[in-house]
């Protein structure tokens, strides 16, 4: 199954074009935390105390079942739509279309896809409600035409399944490196809280910004994350994407953040503890919360340089969450 598809992205002031069982809230539970005052007066864990359970927990997408949506040159399966995803598989002649999905409050989100009898997974970050799949095959240089649209009513089984499953824009699979790291990372954790921690430490400390990559991408890229891991390098969208694969890898609900940084695109995550929700606008752990968890900034940055420049949260506007 494919992972490619290709969202709209600036990175750090450069232009790139990007980007076996269902979904369980129990899932998401197991990233719920002790609600403490500060880390220093977290209980001390010894052996008997319960421990993290981590075994990678890899929802693997499912493709080709009916119902199918499209006609001889595109096939959309939303037979798992509740999951919090669609596959989509282009046929046609063309080199490639664009596969917009409208969310139901209207935000649209673009995929380009090339043909192939593969499947791309495309996630349904929108909650609820109607979605539009609007499909348009490429003529020649900007020009595209009608192809396909539908529109499509949709009910999650949870609202974390967006957020736990492989896509395009971070895609892993039970085989990949940085899944197998994430258990390690997490071998030692008693909580959601101690593997955010560890997965977030190891990211910042052993991923530095490539400006040479960034200054040298070409339209169509997306990470990969075990390639990032091996070269200890990456862009904006590296950091997010290997941090939200091991994240998801290891059933903590985790959203790559796609959006204005200041007065530029960039990229980051938010993650989901039980006892806090959504955690967001600071980017320390300060013993009751974690917040907008930048990779990018916190490996460039001294903690104090990051703090001032997130402060309250506004210098970050989300466009997409993937």
């Amino acid at each position: 199954m494919s992972h490619r598809a290709l969202p709209t992205f600036l990175c750090l002031s450069v232009t790139v074009l990007l980007f076996t069982s269902g979904c369980d809230s129990s899932a998401a539970a197991r990233a719920s935390a002790s609600s403490v005052s500060d880390a220093s007066t977290r209980p001390e864990t010894d052996s008997s105390a319960s421990r993290w359970d981590n075994t990678p927990k890899v929802l693997v997408p499912q493709a080709g079942s009916s119902p199918l949506l499209g006609n001889a040159s595109i096939q959309i399966d939303i037979s798992n739509s509740k999951e919090g995803y669609i596959c989509a598989s282009y046929r046609g002649s063309s080199d490639k279309i664009k596969f917009f999905v409208v969310t139901p409050d209207q935000t649209r989100y673009t995929y380009d896809i090339g043909a192939s009898d593969d499947w791309s997974v495309l996630p349904l970050t929108g909650g609820d409600g109607t979605y539009t799949f609007d499909v348009r095959e490429h003529v020649q240089d900007d020009v595209y035409s009608n192809l396909y649209c539908s529109d499509s009513e949709v009910t999650l089984k949870d609202e974390f399944c967006p957020f736990l499953y492989p896509n395009q824009y971070t895609w892993f699979t039970e085989d990949s490196a940085a899944v197998q790291k994430a258990s390690q990372l997490a071998a030692d954790a008693s909580d959601g809280i101690d593997v955010i921690s560890n997965i977030y430490n190891y990211v910042i400390k052993h991923v530095t910004y490539d400006s040479d990559k960034a200054a040298a991408v070409q339209s169509g890229y997306l990470p990969d994350v075990d390639e990032t891991l091996a070269s200890g390098k990456g862009i904006c969208f590296d950091y997010a994407a290997l941090m939200t694969a091991m994240l998801r890898s290891q059933g903590i609900p985790t959203k790559l953040e796609i959006g204005y940084s200041g007065e530029v695109y960039h990229a980051w995550i938010s993650t989901w503890l039980a006892e806090t929700g959504w955690v967001d606008h600071v980017i320390e752990f300060d013993g009751t919360a974690w917040s907008l968890m930048d990779p990018t900034l916190a490996a460039s940055n001294d903690a104090s340089a990051v703090k001032k420049y997130i402060g309250d949260g506004t210098n970050y506007v989300v466009k997409y969450s993937r």
